[in-house]
């Protein structure tokens, strides 16, 4: 069943959703493409090929789109949502769910409520590496799990910030925590579970002039006593791949960029390459391949017609943001705070 999706926002995070609909043409049908600017829909219909529209209604009040697919700043997810409810139209969000916690909350019962689905993109949960370490853990090669951490040392040059609203509250509603390091922590939490506590610090370094964090650093402990370290940076030149790294009683295992490497007790060891070439981590945060991207919107089209929630729902998405926002609570306290 194909599946007709219109598409709200044309920025940045425009291209890799792009390239993975082409590939996709024949499952999914994008009927219609909106940008508040002239200049982005004339410039995405010339790079893309897709059908552009000059209004919000021509994409909410069409009753044979199914989905929106919403690319906006994070400030507008609330409303966006609410208006596809009315609509009755499936959602697929660009990640953060919203700028606060709360109203990120608000967000995923409009949903709910409106009874359509809500896929977040959250693509590192579907990288060849991410499965291989996910099925290695449920199938108990490293054993119990006694600690978990995530890294995530980027870097992002002054002129990154100094783009209208980013890195404010208002629009983004936080700094790398919430912009950048939220995939490398959302794949922590599908592989160890969300840890039940934290304590953190964060500050915004003299590398940059901004209004949020640009580095975060949190001890976390998890239910069943593992322990574990966050560090979040966009102060680190020239970036370096993202790590996950799992300790348990029978091995340990790490993800670092598209590579992943089990060493066990018995002197085996597993690895995987997945041939991504670049993960976005330097200056030019877009320098990453469209693969699972497109994995994301294949789940969420299949959702759909399965009538089944995507794998990254609303609801699962709120764990991270639950993560991020004790992290800051606790830097900004001074204290341990619960997740």
């Amino acid at each position: 069943m194909t599946t007709r999706i219109g598409i709200v926002g044309l920025g940045m995070a425009a291209g890799p959703h792009a390239k993975s609909l082409r590939d996709l043409d024949g499952t999914v049908e994008v009927a219609a493409a909106f940008s508040p600017s002239i200049e982005r829909r004339q410039a995405f219909a010339a790079t893309y090929g897709f059908p552009v529209v000059d209004s919000l209604d021509a994409v909410f009040d069409d009753p044979a789109i199914t989905a929106v697919l919403l690319l906006t700043p994070p400030s507008t997810h609330l409303d966006l949502v609410r208006r596809a409810a009315g609509a009755g139209k499936h959602v697929l969000l660009e990640k953060p769910l919203e700028v606060s916690f709360e109203r990120a909350v608000e967000l995923v019962d409009v949903a709910e409520r409106a009874n359509i689905r809500l896929g977040i993109v959250l693509q590192h949960r579907f990288r060849p590496v991410s499965i291989a370490l996910r099925k290695l853990i449920r199938e108990g090669r490293l054993g119990a799990i006694v600690s978990a951490s995530a890294r995530l040392y980027n870097w992002r040059p002054q002129s990154y910030y100094d783009q209208p609203g980013r890195g404010t509250r208002a629009r983004d509603g936080g700094g790398v925590l919430l912009t950048q390091a939220i995939h490398t922590l959302d794949l922590m939490i599908s592989l160890a579970g969300l840890p039940e506590e934290v304590a953190a610090y964060a500050a915004t370094t003299p590398v940059h002039r901004m209004e949020t964090e640009d580095m975060a650093m949190a001890a976390a402990k998890f239910a069943n006593g593992a322990i574990g370290t966050i560090s979040a940076t966009t102060s680190a030149y020239p970036g370096i791949p993202d790590a996950v790294d799992i300790i348990g009683t029978n091995g340990m295992a790490r993800i670092e960029g598209s590579r992943m490497i089990a060493h066990f007790h018995d002197g085996s060891e597993e690895t995987i390459d997945d041939g991504a070439i670049g993960g976005g981590a330097g200056a030019d945060p877009m320098a990453f391949p469209h693969h699972h991207h497109r994995a994301v919107i294949e789940d969420f089209t299949e959702a759909i017609d399965e009538a089944r929630a995507p794998a990254v729902s609303g609801s699962e998405a709120l764990k991270v943001h639950r993560l991020i926002d004790a992290i800051l609570r606790s830097a900004e306290t001074g204290e341990r705070a619960a997740v």
